[in-house]
Formats: structure tokens, C-alpha cells, sequence
């Protein structure tokens, strides 16, 4: 029961993250839907986690040159996308206050991945692979 409490909580605070997302693009004052390619990094950020996963067989070690290698992908996805509304507001596509909601959209959507491997990543008898 405690791993339908979390997907549920996983499943809220995403759709937060993207409600956060689409107002930066969707309200009246903004109306530019260029931030929507934000979605992309949220798309791609977990695939060098799952090719790591997958490329790595030995549990037992600390760390491997394939698992540092998939979070330093990760962390250029994860900047990209916090680097990227910057970006647009800087150069005057879109107003920094769009800015600003589709950060706080980023942040919520990432610690809502981040969240999903803790909670579903740890190989108990309750997985995410069942889903």
C-alpha cells in the first residue's frame, strides 16, 4: 500500500510540475509556446540512468566509469533544461516571468523523477518494473 501512496503523490506533484509549465506558456500576458520544448529534456533525462542500469551488472561496486558517465549526461540534460527558458527570456522570445513558471515547472518535474528512482529504483518486492 505504500507504493500506491507514493506512485499517487509522484503522479500529483507531476502534474503540478506541468501545470507550472503550461502556465508559463498558456497565460494571457506570455501566450509563446516556445518553453513546451523544455518536455524534451524531461523525456530524456532518465535514459542514461536506464542505460547504465542496464550496461552495469556488478551491484556491489561503488561506482563504474559507465554509471559516473550516465550522470554526467544527466547533468547536461538537467542544466540544458533549467539553461534553456533562460535563454529565450534573455534574447526576448518569451517574458522572465514565463521564465520564472517554467523553472519552478523544471524543479518540480525533476525532484518528481529524482523522486520516482528513490522510491521505485531501490529493487524490493515493489518495483516500477510491475507497472
Amino acid at each position: 500500500m505504500a507504493g500506491v501512496k507514493a506512485l499517487v503523490a509522484l503522479s500529483f506533484s507531476g502534474a503540478i510540475g506541468l501545470t507550472f509549465l503550461m502556465l508559463g506558456c498558456a497565460l494571457e500576458d506570455y501566450g509563446v509556446y516556445w518553453p513546451l520544448f523544455v518536455l524534451i529534456f524531461h523525456a530524456i533525462s532518465p535514459i542514461p540512468h536506464f542505460i547504465a542500469k542496464r550496461a552495469t551488472y556488478d551491484s556491489d561496486a561503488t561506482s563504474s566509469a559507465c554509471r559516473e558517465l550516465a550522470y554526467f549526461f544527466t547533468t547536461g540534460i538537467v542544466v540544458s533544461a533549467f539553461g534553456f527558458p533562460v535563454i529565450l527570456a534573455r534574447v526576448s522570445v518569451i517574458k522572465w516571468g514565463a521564465c520564472g513558471l517554467v523553472l519552478a515547472g523544471n524543479a518540480v518535474i525533476f525532484l518528481t523523477i529524482q523522486g520516482f528512482f528513490l522510491v521505485f529504483g531501490r529493487g524490493d518486492d515493489f518495483s516500477w518494473e510491475q507497472w
